[in-house]
């Protein structure tokens, strides 16, 4: 019997990739989107399916619906996003997690919770393994989504010690691919965008800050391998290849235009200088680990919004 799953921010980056590949193996979504930052576009082409539904609602708000799984991814990602209303963000974290548990647990449901490595902060272990606790600024610019996805992780697992519902934590690494909004201000879109508008790369910092990123089909292939394991987390999830903001700058440049200018701008507040995931454990566990490189995944998504760009 086909599972039928709940995916809130369902509309969203990796929410619809998440659509996408449920729908591809036959089970139900039920896409929850409130359309802060997730887009119709996104998701309209599923519209046909008769095993794709989708409601306009907000998080922050219960709802009651008859599932078996949840898959919570919602809330603004990026710091332009999650920073335009720090309060609603911490309330989408916190209430948000809190009404999708409720439901779980009245239901029965699985519960799968996309948490990030941005509760490690600026990490002084490096790489970061699960057991790192992190170095957060719970006063900071960013601390509404660094500690809204703490508590929400504690959330998680209250439920589970209190009334056994069978969670999953997963804690995303910065990921990237189709269907990242153009204005959404994270580093691999904004790089792209500004080389192909022929307009200069802006670099916040020196550039010697590292990233470590993984496409978006590699990531979603390890929620499903975490849903489906007997692992409740939290597991990193992420690509360990680590690359600088000036090496990830050079790459675009030379897939888009060699001649791009780069402008270099002050690092706002508590921006991580090192980020990369340890997962070991998400091998000897999910047997996960991501298959598409950079480069490649970098022309995929240089394509995508090539194609998004020309239509407008």
């Amino acid at each position: 019997m086909n599972k039928r799953n709940l995916i809130t921010g369902g509309a969203g980056f990796l929410g619809s990739h998440l659509t996408e590949k449920l729908l591809g193996m036959g089970e139900e979504v039920i896409c929850l989107d409130n359309f802060f930052t997730g887009s119709k576009k996104n998701v309209y082409h599923f519209l046909s399916n008769p095993n794709f539904e989708i409601i306009r609602h907000d998080v922050t708000e219960p709802i009651y619906l008859e599932v078996d799984n949840i898959w919570h991814l919602a809330c603004p990602a990026s710091p332009r996003s999650y920073q335009f209303n720090p309060i609603k963000t911490t309330k989408t974290s916190f209430l948000g997690t809190y009404n999708m548990l409720g439901l779980a647990n009245r239901v029965n449901a699985k519960f799968f919770m996309a948490s990030t490595s941005e509760i490690y902060g600026d990490p002084e272990v490096h790489p970061q393994p699960e057991s790192y606790k992190g170095c957060v600024n719970p006063i900071g610019i960013r601390s509404c989504y660094d500690e809204g996805k703490r508590i929400s992780e504690s959330l998680c697992f209250d439920y589970y010690r209190m009334n056994k519902v069978d969670i999953r934590v997963a804690r995303i690494f910065n990921t990237y691919g189709p269907n990242m909004s153009e204005n959404d201000g994270r580093v691999v879109s904004n790089f792209i965008v500004q080389a192909l508008k022929g307009e200069e790369i802006t670099i916040y910092g020196d550039g010697s800050q590292t990233r470590s990123f993984c496409y978006v089909d590699d990531l979603i292939n390890g929620f499903v391998s975490l849903m489906e394991s007997k692992t409740m987390g939290p597991v990193n999830l992420g690509n360990p290849s680590e690359f600088t903001i000036n090496e990830l700058s050079n790459l675009i440049k030379n897939k888009i235009n060699k001649n791009t200018k780069v402008k270099y701008m002050a690092s706002p507040e508590d921006d991580p200088t090192q980020r990369r995931p340890d997962i070991s454990f998400a091998k000897e566990k999910l047997g996960w680990e991501p298959k598409v490189d950079l480069n490649h995944g970098l022309d995929l998504t240089i394509e995508y919004f090539r194609k998004i760009l020309d239509k407008n």
